[in-house]
């Protein structure tokens, strides 16, 4: 679990927590204003914070489809509102869930997706059925040494061996400016 910490007038120039209630991800939604405001993050790579369990945690009270809505629209207002077209690399669960929840405007700018996965390929395209357009957008699926950037990277790190990290990395491309990681 990632701590944060910032400066108490850094926390008044940001604007407090949102204290919504019940089911407001308040951490997430400072992080994100303190992002907007000019807010920068620093990684420190041990331990300052230890936290407890306990059954009772407001954390329990928040919507795993609340928290990813907000990174979405996050997503949507920071990165996709700058591009004319983008590649969601990840044709699999992760990434054809995001293409669905993105603006319909957003969703347009998406070029294709991109994969490792043969049989995904193969297929050529993800067809998304439930759309209310006739006909039914179709996205093209390409291997990703084929696909154009910029990248929305909807895999997660850590899970392939280093297979996906090694990928990435033959491309040259510039965290940041040619892709994000949305996972």
């Amino acid at each position: 679990m990632p701590t944060w910490f910032c400066s108490r007038e850094w926390f008044f120039h940001v604007g407090k927590f949102d204290e919504g209630g019940k089911g407001v991800p308040e951490d997430l939604l400072f992080f994100y204003k303190h992002i907007q405001k000019g807010g920068e993050v620093f990684r420190v790579n041990h331990c300052l914070l230890l936290y407890r369990y306990h059954p009772q945690a407001a954390t329990h009270s928040v919507l795993e489809g609340t928290i990813w809505n907000h990174r979405v629209r996050f997503l949507e207002d920071r990165v996709l509102s700058s591009w004319t077209s983008f590649t969601i690399w990840n044709a699999g669960k992760q990434g054809k869930k995001l293409y669905r929840s993105l603006s319909p405007a957003n969703r347009k700018k998406v070029a294709a997706f991109c994969d490792v996965d043969e049989k995904k390929i193969t297929k050529g395209f993800y067809a998304y059925e439930e759309s209310e357009e006739r006909p039914k957008p179709k996205i093209p699926i390409c291997h990703f040494r084929d696909a154009t950037p910029p990248f929305i990277i909807c895999v997660k790190l850590d899970l392939t061996g280093g297979a996906f990290e090694t990928n990435l990395n033959t491309l040259n491309l510039k965290e940041g400016m040619d892709y994000y990681h949305f996972n």
